[in-house]
Order: C-alpha cells, then sequence, then structure tokens
C-alpha cells in the first residue's frame, strides 16, 4: 500500500495493490465533517469509474465499493478494504496538512531585527504618538480620510485585546470604501489578518480550534458574505461560535461533533447598503467616507502624481513595514480606566448599552497603544499587571468618536441625510423658504428613484412638510428646521466636552483643559420627531 502522490494537487492519486484511485480536483483540507472526493478508479485494462461522492456517507461509500467489485470483477470484502484503506489515507493526509498550515503559520511571523525593535519601540515612545501614526497613514498611501483611517487604525489594533472593535464602510458604490480598508490594512502584519471576498454559511465553523483569535477579519463587501452573517454577529457578540453536526465514522456509524471555534476577533468590512446589514452594524463602528470634491481632486491628484512617477513606493513601504512592527511589539497587557464610571453618552444615542461599551473600548484601545509611555502597575491583591487610563487618553477618544456618536444619534439613513443637508445648503445660499422636487433634482443632479424614496423618509420623520400643491401638478416642500442637525451635532460635543471638563477640574488640571478640548454654550435640542404615514 503507497502513501499518497500529491505532486500535483489537482490530481492526486493513490495505489492499493492492482486498483489505482485517483482524486481529480485534489483533496478539501477543511471541513473534517465530511470527506467530498471525486475519483476515478482504474484496474487493468478495465474502463474507468468515475464517481464523486462523500466517503464518510455510508450509502455513497457502498455503492462505490459495490461498482468497483462489479466493473472489476473483485470480491466485495477486497473492494471493501481497499476503501477503508483509502479513506484511513486521506484521513491522515488531511490531519497532516492541518498541522502543517499551523506550523507554516508560526514560521510566518518574522522575528524582528534589534534595529527593528529599537525603532519601532522609539515610535510607540513618541510624544503625540496618535497624531505621528496618523501622519504616517498618510505617507503609507492612504489619501485624505484623515479621521476615518485613524479610527480604523485604531479598530485594527484593539485585535489584539480582549475586547476587539470592529468597523464597517459606509459610501456611494465607486467611492473607496474597499481601498481605504486595504491600504490600512497593509499595515497590519500578514500573520495578523485574513482576507475575505466570499463565504459560505458554514466557512466560519471549521476553522480549526483558535485559528481566529485574536485575528483581524478584512471582508471586501458584506454582499460576498451575506450567507455568514449569522456566525459573523455570533464572533463579534460572544467571541466564539459553536456548531453541533452528525457524522459517520469509518465503521458508518453516526456519532456526534461539536465544533467550536474562539476569537477574539476584530471584523471590518465595506458597503453600500445601510439597513439590510442593520444588525451586524449595530455591532460595529460606522464610518462614511469623505465624497467631496475637495477629496475627489486629492485622489485624482494622487492618481496623477503615481502614472508621472512622482510618488517614492520604496518609502511608503518602509513605511509600512514600521507600522506592521510597532503593532508586532504591541503586547496583551490589562487596561483600567479610573474615570470610567464618569463617562456617560449623550442620551440621543441609538442603543446606547452597546454604544456605552464601544466608547469606553475605543478609550481603552488608545491607552493600550501608548502601552510603552505608561507605567506598569501591579494589583496587589491579584498580582495582575496593568497600566492606567488618562484624561490625553479620553480627550483624544472623544475627539474621534464625535462624528461616530453624531451618526448613532441621527434617526435619518447616511444617504438621506446627506441629500437633506444638500438640501438645506441650496435653499439657503438661493435664499429661497420652499423648493420643488423637480428643483432640487436638478440641483443635486440626484435620481429621481432615489430621491423620492429620501423625501418618503424625511417626510415620515417630519423634516419636511408639504406646503401646498397636488398630484397632478406637482407639491411645493418646506424644511421644517434647518438647525436641527447643527443642534443635535452641538449636543454631542457639549456632552462629551462636559464630562471631560468636570474631570480636568476634578483632577486640579482646570487650566489645561483649554489645550484639550474648546467648548461652547448649548444650544436647546431638536424637537423629536413621530414617524407618520406619508402618501407620494
Amino acid at each position: 500500500m503507497e502513501q499518497l502522490n500529491h505532486h500535483n494537487p489537482e490530481y492526486v492519486t493513490w495505489k492499493y495493490e492492482a486498483l489505482h484511485f485517483t482524486m481529480l480536483g485534489g483533496i478539501r483540507i477543511e471541513g473534517l465533517h465530511s470527506m467530498r472526493v471525486t475519483l476515478k478508479v482504474d484496474c487493468k485494462t478495465f474502463p474507468s469509474i468515475r464517481h464523486g461522492l462523500d466517503l464518510y456517507n455510508e450509502s455513497q461509500t457502498q455503492k462505490l465499493v459495490k461498482s468497483i467489485a462489479e466493473r472489476f470483477t473483485l470480491s466485495t470484502t477486497y473492494t471493501h478494504t481497499a476503501v477503508g484503506h483509502l479513506i484511513n489515507t486521506i484521513e491522515d493526509y488531511r490531519l497532516t496538512a492541518i498541522d502543517n498550515n499551523k506550523l507554516k503559520t508560526l514560521q510566518q511571523k518574522p522575528a524582528l531585527t534589534k534595529e527593528e525593535i529599537t525603532e519601532a519601540e522609539t515610535f510607540l515612545k513618541t510624544q503625540n504618538l496618535l497624531n505621528n501614526t496618523n501622519e504616517l497613514i498618510g505617507q503609507s498611501g492612504v489619501i485624505g480620510e484623515e479621521t476615518n483611517r485613524l479610527i480604523m487604525y485604531l479598530v485594527f489594533t484593539s485585535r489584539k485585546t480582549n475586547r476587539p472593535l470592529h468597523i464597517i464602510s459606509f459610501g456611494s458604490s465607486g467611492v473607496g470604501k474597499s481601498h481605504l480598508q486595504e491600504k490600512v490594512g497593509e499595515l497590519i502584519p500578514k500573520e495578523d489578518k485574513i482576507e475575505l471576498t466570499s463565504v459560505s454559511g458554514n466557512a466560519f465553523y471549521y476553522y480549526v480550534d483558535d485559528d481566529l483569535g485574536n485575528k483581524l477579519i478584512l471582508i471586501e463587501d458584506y454582499d460576498g458574505v451575506f450567507a455568514a452573517l449569522y456566525s459573523i454577529r455570533e464572533l463579534q457578540s460572544k467571541q466564539k461560535i459553536s456548531k453541533t453536526i452528525t457524522v459517520r465514522d469509518k465503521n458508518g456509524n453516526q456519532r456526534t461533533l461539536h465544533l467550536t471555534v474562539k476569537g477574539p476577533v476584530s471584523i471590518a468590512g465595506c458597503t453600500t447598503s445601510e439597513h439590510i446589514y442593520e444588525d451586524n452594524a449595530n455591532r460595529s463602528f460606522l464610518i462614511y467616507l469623505d465624497e467631496t470634491e475637495q477629496q475627489d481632486e486629492k485622489i485624482m491628484d494622487y492618481q496623477r502624481k503615481i502614472s508621472a512617477g512622482k510618488i517614492d513606493i520604496t518609502a511608503q513601504q518602509k513605511i509600512q513595514k514600521l507600522l506592521q512592527n510597532v503593532q508586532r511589539m504591541l503586547q496583551p497587557i490589562t487596561v483600567r480606566n479610573p474615570y470610567a464610571e464618569k463617562l456617560i453618552i449623550p442620551r440621543e444615542v441609538f442603543k446606547p448599552r452597546r454604544t456605552n461599551a464601544h466608547y469606553i473600548a475605543f478609550i481603552e484601545v488608545i491607552t493600550f497603544y501608548k502601552q510603552y509611555q505608561r507605567e506598569h502597575k501591579v494589583d496587589k491583591e491579584t498580582g495582575e499587571i496593568y497600566i492606567e487610563t488618562t484624561l490625553e487618553d479620553i480627550a483624544e477618544a472623544n475627539e474621534l468618536m464625535k462624528n461616530i456618536l453624531l451618526k448613532k444619534s441621527d434617526e435619518l439613513g447616511y444617504a438621506t441625510r446627506k441629500f437633506l443637508e444638500n438640501a438645506k445648503q441650496y435653499v439657503q445660499s438661493n435664499g429661497l423658504k420652499s423648493f420643488t422636487n423637480k428643483q432640487i433634482r436638478i440641483a443635486l443632479k440626484e435620481n429621481p428613484s432615489s430621491q423620492k424614496k429620501h423625501m418618503v423618509e424625511l417626510q415620515q420623520y417630519g423634516y419636511v412638510k408639504k406646503q401646498e400643491g397636488d398630484k397632478k401638478k406637482g407639491f411645493i416642500y418646506e424644511i421644517v428646521n434647518m438647525q436641527e442637525y447643527n443642534q443635535l451635532q452641538h449636543i454631542i460635543n457639549t456632552t462629551l466636552d462636559n464630562i471631560l471638563h468636570s474631570q480636568l477640574r476634578h483632577s486640579g488640571v482646570v487650566s489645561s483643559s483649554k489645550e484639550v478640548i474648546t467648548t461652547a454654550e448649548p444650544l436647546k435640542a431638536a424637537t423629536t420627531k413621530k414617524r407618520k404615514q406619508v402618501v407620494q
């Protein structure tokens, strides 16, 4: 009995005395609960048998045994023994391949030189670490998106903590969502990330043990993983997934197999659809890409410079390697926030429990990233080593999260909000008090079907109302409150700033508060709107 010949992974052969077995298309390593193969069986000068089956399926295997015995005039006992040895050989091959893959993963982690360690540590000890990091991200080839790229980088960094964060990038088709995620993802070591374009419903259950532990999963488009959305949500919430399946052993007996895959993981993805993936969005930071003309010009200017050979690609790669090494130097350590009990998110935020957890965890990530600048303290009772959050960390988190909290406090979807703000700008700049659908459609170059959807939503929530008109001649509309979004934004900013000011005063650092944040007089909150039925 020979070993498997797998020199050609798509054409694996094996011989048992007079029988020659060929696995067309190779042997699947993943999914140990089944053994699906396409077999070609030869014996002497007899015509070949070709059979696609699951060798763990007893009825399919028995049919194969019978077909081989009848075609090649062999005894059923002999044929059954040959197929049994084939199954055992494939099992051994798959288990060995899994172990080798684990070993390769370990070997992929490069050992840093003394110079690389020193360079990374020196950078992690610099003042204004977040600003310096953001500058390097820009120099690595990420154009614009200054706030979004830093938030994304910190979320990716959270994979090394016990409570990783997740992020979803929204934007119109072709605006560069996948590009931003890909470029920031290049700053994360290869051994720490898994990039996916398409995933089946059960794919995540067949990772081995802790293969996903502290990994970053990058999803190019949520449409490609629609079948696995439930698994993704469970990984985000529980940091593990489990599944019980029934399999047959080599003797044909059924048995129960319990599959468990453990995290924690940080998951990032892109989509143009806000509402379809709402359950996943609730578990994630939501960022909306800059679609302004200024950002368009920045990107096009960069594209022209690349074509002209004026971009130093080698310098970009060096920066990418530095930030990858910075990530490798970050070590697991407990973060304690002595101010956590005083941190209260604005009441206007929807789903405050989950958002509050995200806010606190984001502050901890910033502290975690600054671990080389913090004193390592020891808990006298437990002996646990930890570092502490500072007010500076909270101030930086507040600045980065204000826009995220604003979006989580807005009852309108991003596309509808963008439409409304553009409509406000059009009305104000032209000195108008009302407008028609045609005026706005022409001015904003809006698709008619999209405009209709936005207008229905705006009327349902009471942001726009009809002044006069009818279905035949058309309606004239009025924006109810031109300042409601600014008021909501001010409430979010003021709430966060006041909490920080309070902690600064309590700590006796009143004078430095002006250097951290700027406050303003609170405005009256916008009136809450009740959704109502609208006939368009």
